[in-house]
């Protein structure tokens, strides 16, 4: 294992405020929505049948939460920057197995009771499936969700590629416009209140208004704004490239340090493709930057772009930035390529920083000397951590390895970007030092699509 130290002296850093008020705001109007469909459900007109209730009870909080699952994935800035794609990412996961269970439950439910009520033979109830509008489309809606829970499970999603993962999971929007002719026309709200018809109207608007917004306008209006093109393609090592990418205002881009973007390269070959990378420089108004592993098709292929091509990018997301400092102190640890979000925030961050750099070997340690000239400017720490992990002792990112290299580790933010396994066992062993967790910070790079 080998460490590399720069130390000279630290200054006052400017603090953040965290996502605290943005998750009482989901949860408060998640809530507010629940207490209005169930009171839309015990006024309205009864029925004979218990299994019938259950159902149509579980059908009207399936809409909510598929609403609410419209308004996770539109990637709204507000909500982006305060919670980040992680949060959002983990929250769209639970409520889309919740409405998976919620619709399954629904459907099965409602099926026996109708055939139950009329005395409805199997055959007799697959030809009333099909011969209904609205309950053709729930069914489709319920399939098409199911899958896409099923291409999401962790065996399935390791199996497959970015790019197929991401048009599969594009059936998320093909599963709201099922559902909501299902809704329309079977209304389960059996009642002629008119504050009910206006609800979900608003409901629906509010979700697929959120969604257009961040989905499609804002993309659109930006790049329509930025005219991004390729400017550079600089080799950084034998698997890691940097892209350079130039534009006009980019000085009023409102990215930041730390985000990521999901970029599209509109080449004959290239342009249905879209993966997220990292600003691997802090933005200056003037070109963005970013700096990626050959990992597949997408990220390898980028050695070969030529100057000139046309960008489009969405974003920028992601809460991986200073705006959520605790502290005045900081510790960014990076592992790998994962060193791109960390790098930027090496250089848009002040106050008393600590990086930890983790590489196999320092030839596989990219972007190591602009790293080091950043902390000789800023009077940062470097320290460079190599070796095989199995072959390290202490553990390279181990409790007493850590406090060893920074000892004032519990009065820090701590920034965490690497392989998911490593983030996992340095956020487990900050969180067993005492680190709070308002000052602990990760990347990922799941999208909730």
């Amino acid at each position: 294992m080998t460490t590399v130290s720069q130390r000279t002296r630290p200054t006052r850093g400017r603090l953040g405020t965290g996502p605290q008020r943005a998750t009482a705001a989901v949860l408060a109007v998640a809530l507010a929505n629940a207490i209005v469909v169930e009171v839309l459900f015990f006024t309205a007109a009864g029925t004979p049948e218990p299994m019938l209730s259950v159902g149509r009870f579980l059908g009207l909080h399936a809409a909510v939460l598929l609403a609410l699952q419209l308004v996770l994935v539109a990637r709204v800035p507000w909500l982006d920057r305060r919670l980040g794609m992680g949060q959002l990412t983990s929250w769209h996961r639970w409520v889309g197995i919740t409405l998976a269970w919620t619709i399954t439950v629904h459907a099965t439910l409602a099926s026996w009771a109708y055939a139950r009520i009329r005395d409805w033979p199997f055959a007799t109830l697959v030809d009333k499936w099909l011969g209904s509008l609205g309950t053709l489309a729930g069914i489709i809606a319920g399939t098409l969700l199911l899958l896409i829970v099923l291409a999401s499970t962790r065996t399935v999603r390791r199996r497959l590629p970015y790019e197929l993962w991401h048009a599969l999971h594009l059936g998320t929007y093909a599963v709201v416009g099922f559902a909501i002719v299902h809704q329309t026309v079977e209304n389960p709200i059996s009642q002629p209140a008119t504050w009910a018809k206006v609800y979900w109207v608003l409901l629906w608007t509010v979700a697929i208004g959120a969604f257009v917004l961040g989905r499609i306008v804002l993309p659109l209006w930006r790049n329509a704004r930025h005219g991004l093109r390729v400017s550079a393609v600089v080799p950084e090592t034998d698997n890691v490239v940097s892209v350079h990418v130039t534009g006009r205002d980019l000085d009023r881009m409102p990215a930041q340090a730390g985000q990521f973007m999901l970029w599209r390269f509109l080449t004959p070959s290239r342009w249905w493709q879209v993966n997220p990378f990292s600003l691997s420089k802090a933005p200056d108004g003037r070109s963005l930057r970013l700096t990626a592993k050959a990992v597949g098709s997408g990220s390898a292929g980028l050695r070969k772009l030529r100057v000139g091509t046309r960008v489009f990018v969405e974003g920028p997301y992601g809460a991986f930035t200073g705006q959520h400092r605790t502290q005045p102190a900081t510790l960014l640890i990076a592992g790998g390529v994962g060193i791109t979000p960390i790098r930027s925030l090496l250089e848009d961050l002040d106050g008393s920083i600590v990086v930890l750099y983790r590489a196999r070997s320092e030839a596989d340690a990219p972007l190591l000397g602009e790293l080091r000239q950043l902390a000789a400017a800023k009077g940062a720490e470097v320290h460079l951590v190599t070796g095989r992990t199995r072959d390290t002792t202490p553990t390279p990112f181990g409790p007493e390895h850590l406090l060893s290299l920074v000892p004032d580790v519990r009065q820090r933010d701590v920034y965490v970007c690497g392989p998911s396994a490593m983030t996992n066992a340095v956020l487990a062993t900050l969180r067993g030092l005492g680190v709070p967790g308002t000052q602990l910070h990760a990347e990922i790079f799941a999208l909730a699509d």
